[in-house]
């Protein structure tokens, strides 16, 4: 990992430090454009909802243990961090 790489991932930090959930995992499939944020692991989501933007949250007995952000890429322009 060069040195901007590690600049962009630092710089996302500060927000990470604000989520609160103590440990996140995430990956990211780029062929289907989908990125999975992940809360719990394991997890055994037993509900989830669409939201209107796109994004699948995933339940476990009421609680939130993750997201998955369909057409993520499209994410990024909107929130302003252009490819």
């Amino acid at each position: 990992m060069g040195t901007i790489e590690v600049k962009k991932v630092l710089a996302l930090v500060p927000e990470l430090l604000e989520v609160p959930y103590p440990r996140i995992w995430a990956s990211y499939d780029k062929e289907a454009d989908v990125l999975y944020i992940n809360f719990k692991k394991p997890s055994h989501a037993d509900d989830s909802e669409l939201t209107d933007d796109d994004i699948i949250i995933r339940y476990e007995k009421g609680e939130i243990v993750g997201f998955t952000v369909l057409n993520a890429s499209r994410k990024r322009r909107e929130y302003g961090h252009g490819v």
